[in-house]
């Protein structure tokens, strides 16, 4: 009977595997989408696989699981996929496939914005720009030649999902996709090629027959079935263009976008989940956070221009996957009640209540249930009366009550902790880089290519134009090089005068050379991009050469005919101009004679271009395996030099925090880590000093110029290094510097939860947690009452419990995590009268950290620590004599006492006398050495410097 029961189990097993999947049904009418016919509220993110790593994806997509999320949205990025024409890649973090599996394999749907065209601040907008340079072809619009293009992207993107049974109808996890992107913002200039362009679009989609639905985004006038769906930080007041679809929010932003020299834009928790409950509250059914999880542009992906090479986007997963809290706890508690009200929300009957001016009631019915929102989009507080009882609604705010009696649910009431996030030096190193860290370097020998009689070795083409800079280099480089010669003769006029090189460019960065000679750099300003280059020159008698170095920072990806704007030195002119001066008394007057301009025009001369850098496009010295072939000089190492080349090697940091490269000191240029891109680097372009604010007010509309900080600092200073980029034993970081800069204070670190503070109200459950095996090791402050202040300077207020510090440190010292029930009967009582709220501030550390205290010996030393960094009056010398002492009472205070907190362990007596010496020997000033030293010092054990 058993073996009878094993060969048909065998055989049906066997039989599975040719079975089609079990299809899911997916329908739509006014009031939701159906999956198997029924209703669903569908609480999507985006996550685009580029902008991660394969590794990243599961721990992401748990993550966002775990925040609530039921469906994952991405992009296709067409020039990824074909960065040359019919050429395609699907490996890597581009694999697409293995990406929507992943999702599948967590239980979730997935959203497919095929497009192709994405905007997504991604490289020329995600087309490729061979696009651009097919003769005849104009972009996104009815031109045959483009929707041929177009056609073929899409069929194949389209076919390779029905080949791996990825669309719901064949039991895969894709419930709708899209076609075009937000053309609707922009199809005016189009004019009729336009609305045939997008009737071209709807029914090609229809073609595909993949039985989910369609959506355009931003597109009122999609044909049917087209759902034409809303972007933006508020869709609640959005209407689909038939009654028969559902209100769609296909980009709800979390925040915004980076740019070079601008300044940190932050959505606050309280205002994204506002524009979230407001949006259900006025039947909506589908929304998809753009970003969740915005991640890093790797390589050149990054567009814009000026789009950084971080994309953070102040989403609830920070870029390298750490839960933004408050924001992911605070939007997971509120999926959760929305969650609970699927039904009623998408078949109940509907009624609203209108107070006042922004203040309503929306109470929802069914089968004898009733669910309210109360609504307030004032910037005050207001009071309503409902069925009577008198609720309170804080400003800028949604209330939740799911039973329409009792409220759960506050928008402005945020019950999360808020974590407070740190970078720890890399303890694989003993925590000892900079110093550690042995540079090489060469120079990027551009002018190696230049030959006798004008031929420039590796060229593309000579042509007397000046052409675009995407024709020539089809997006391959952010470089070009334009070269030309001329012969300058003593009859030329413009001989033996002062005379100054002019370049027009649309270009974001130009380096000047004549005869070799850098004569001057010139960057655009963010927003900038269209400038003109002016220096003065030295011109020899004979052959003169001129070579200009026309740099991208991404190509825009966004508006009407963005892929006609012009970049690098696409139209000139270029010129040489020299005064001359002509005399003439009866003419001029008193004067006698006046200055005339003399112009040589090189437009029309013979340019020849040559694509990228020499050190890697023929050497690929960003290759460890190559350049370990190459020279590179272990002699001293320059600093403040243009296109030069750095190269090191580290350990990878200790356990799983996510790792990042610190590049402050660094000019501009390119990051390589084992061969992989970390994306381009400018930590000199600092944001401007004025409009940040430490204070940032929810109430009001947002925009991405409202809560900015980082006012005067680096854009962009730290760069993400993927743990899957990194190697056990040695690992290679290489760096093309273009502007200049300074190496030595390279390090790497990681990212961590360093302390977290919360004010949850009463009736809550708090979460408190670390992560990457930290540990709470300390409750600096807990007070459960009317607690005031904020995080770092909270204070007990009129009332509280007695006993609530004790049983918080009970229950969550030593553990990652702990869970707290913020109410009287776990806390104790207040005696207040008013609603109690439980304020609390953490630190997390080694897991072992909590059970120690720093024995006195170690008290005393780090008393001595704090006075000699705050001590203002010592002279250098002195400070230098009583640095090194602390430094040695350290380390005999940790040997004597054993005390196991890891940073004293890793201290070793030769590495602190080794940085000393290092930092007081050798050329320069002594003093202005040992100063460095003891700042370095301060910093090290966290004490204010002088």
């Amino acid at each position: 009977m058993m073996a009878s029961f094993t060969r048909f189990l065998l055989l049906f097993t066997a039989f599975s595997l040719f079975m089609p999947s079990l299809s899911i049904d997916v329908s739509y009418d006014g009031r939701s989408l159906k999956i198997d016919g029924e209703p669903k509220i569908i609480l999507s993110g985006s996550i685009h696989y580029p902008r991660s790593t394969p590794e990243m994806w599961q721990p992401l997509i748990q993550k966002a699981k775990e925040g609530g999320i039921d469906a994952i949205e991405t992009y296709v990025f067409w020039n990824a996929h074909e960065p040359l024409r019919r050429q395609y890649d699907f490996s890597g973090n581009l694999d697409l496939v293995r990406f929507i599996k992943t999702i599948q394999s967590e239980g979730l749907y997935a959203v497919l914005r095929i497009g192709p065209y994405t905007c997504a601040e991604w490289n020329y907008g995600g087309l490729p720009v061979w696009l651009h340079n097919i003769p005849g072809i104009q972009l996104r619009t009815a031109n045959p030649l483009y929707l041929s293009e177009m056609k073929t992207f899409t069929t194949l993107i389209v076919d390779m999902m029905k080949r791996e049974n990825l669309f719901a109808s064949q039991g895969g996890p894709i419930i709708l996709s899209q076609i075009e992107n937000e053309y609707g913002n922009i199809m005016g200039p189009y004019g009729e090629a336009g609305k045939e362009y997008v009737n071209w679009c709807a029914k090609l989609a229809e073609s595909f027959n993949i039985g989910v639905p369609w959506i355009m985004c931003q597109q009122s006038n999609a044909p049917q079935p087209m759902i034409n769906t809303c972007n933006g930080w508020y869709c609640d007041q959005f209407t689909p263009n038939s009654p028969n679809s559902p209100k769609i929010w296909t980009e709800n932003w979390t925040g915004w976008y980076k740019g070079w020299g601008l300044k940190d834009p932050h959505r606050t928790a309280e205002d994204l989940a506002f524009s979230v409950a407001r949006f259900f509250q006025y039947r909506g059914t589908i929304m998809n956070y753009y970003m969740y999880h915005g991640g890093t542009n790797f390589g050149r992906t990054a567009g814009g221009p000026y789009i950084t090479t971080s994309y953070d986007y102040d989403a609830p997963l920070d870029e390298y996957g750490n839960l933004n809290q408050p924001k992911w706890g605070h939007l997971k508690q509120l999926h959760s009640i929305l969650k609970s009200m699927e039904d009623v929300l998408t078949q109940g009957s509907v009624r609203d209540i209108n107070y006042e001016t922004l203040v309503s009631a929306t109470i929802f019915s069914y089968q004898g249930k009733s669910s309210c929102f109360f609504g307030n989009a004032k910037s005050e507080n207001t009071t309503i009366n409902f069925q009577n009882t008198m609720y309170t609604i804080p400003a800028w705010s949604v209330t939740i009550l799911p039973d329409c009696s009792t409220e759960v649910y506050n928008t402005a009431r945020v019950n999360t902790q808020t974590s407070i996030m740190v970078k720890k030096d890399n303890q694989a190193d003993d925590a000892e880089e900079p110093f550690v860290l042995k540079w090489k370097w060469r120079p990027e020998h551009h002018f190696e290519h230049i030959k006798k009689k004008g031929f420039v070795d590796g060229s593309v083409m000579t042509i007397e134009q000046l052409l675009d800079q995407k024709t020539v280099t089809n997006d391959t480089s952010d470089y070009l090089w334009y070269y030309s010669s001329f012969d300058l003769k003593k009859s030329n006029p413009i001989w033996g005068k002062e005379t100054t090189l002019q370049v027009h460019t649309s270009g974001h960065a130009i380096h000047a050379y004549v005869n070799g000679k850098l004569v001057g750099s010139q960057y655009a300003d963010n927003g900038k991009y269209d400038f003109v280059f002016e220096k003065k020159i030295k011109l020899k008698e004979g052959l003169n050469h001129i070579s200009l170095c026309s740099a991208t920072v991404g190509l825009a990806n966004y508006g009407a005919n963005f892929d006609k704007v012009p970049v690098g030195i696409s139209s000139g002119p270029v010129r040489l101009i020299a005064k001359q001066r002509l005399n003439d008394a009866r003419k001029f007057g008193k004067k006698k004679y006046i200055l005339e301009d003399i112009s040589m025009e090189l437009d029309h001369s013979k340019w020849t271009y040559k694509v990228g850098l020499h050190g890697e496009e023929e050497l690929k010295l960003q290759d460890p395996y190559f350049s370990q072939h190459q020279k590179w000089s272990q002699g001293p190492v320059p600093t403040n030099r243009m296109f030069v080349w750095y190269k090191t090697t580290f350990k990878a940091p200790i356990g799983s925090d996510p790792v990042v490269v610190d590049l402050m000191g660094l000019g501009k240029g390119h990051a390589w880590v084992n061969g992989h891109s970390i994306g381009r680097y400018w930590p000199s372009y600092l944001a401007g000093e004025d409009g940040c604010s430490s204070e940032c007010d929810y109430r009001g509309s947002y925009s991405n110029s409202k809560c900015l900080t980082n006012c005067g600092k680096p854009s962009q200073r730290w760069y993400h290094v993927p743990r899957s980029f990194l190697r056990d034993d040695e690992n290679t970081l290489i760096l093309f510097e273009e502007a200049g800069g300074y190496p030595f204070d390279v390090k790497f670190q990681t990212v961590t939860v360093g302390k977290a503070c919360a004010n949850a109200y009463e009736g809550n459950t708090l979460e408190l947690s670390c992560q990457g095996g930290s540990a709470i090791s300390e409750i600096k402050f807990a007070s459960f009452g009317l607690p005031e202040g904020a995080c770092g300077s909270f204070r007990t207020g009129s009332c509280e419990s007695s006993n609530a510090l004790s049983i918080i440190q009970k229950e969550c010292l030593g553990k990652e995590r702990c869970s707290l029930d913020v109410s009287e009967k776990s806390l104790g009582p207040t005696g207040c009268k008013a609603t109690n709220r439980l304020a609390v501030e953490m630190t997390c550390d080694n897991p072992n950290h909590y059970k120690n205290t720093r024995p006195s010996g170690e008290a005393a030393t780090g008393l001595q620590t704090r006075q000699l960094c705050r001590n203002k009056t010592l002279g250098r010398g002195q400070r230098k004599l009583v640095l090194i002492s602390a430094i040695l009472q350290k380390i005999q205070t940790a040997r004597a006492t054993k005390w196991p907190y890891d940073h004293y362990n890793n201290t070793r007596p030769s590495a602190y006398q080794t940085i000393i010496q290092k930092k007081t020997q050798g050329r320069g000033n002594t003093q202005s050495r040992s100063w460095f030293s003891f700042q370095q010092f301060c910093r090290k054990y966290k004490q204010p410097e002088p």
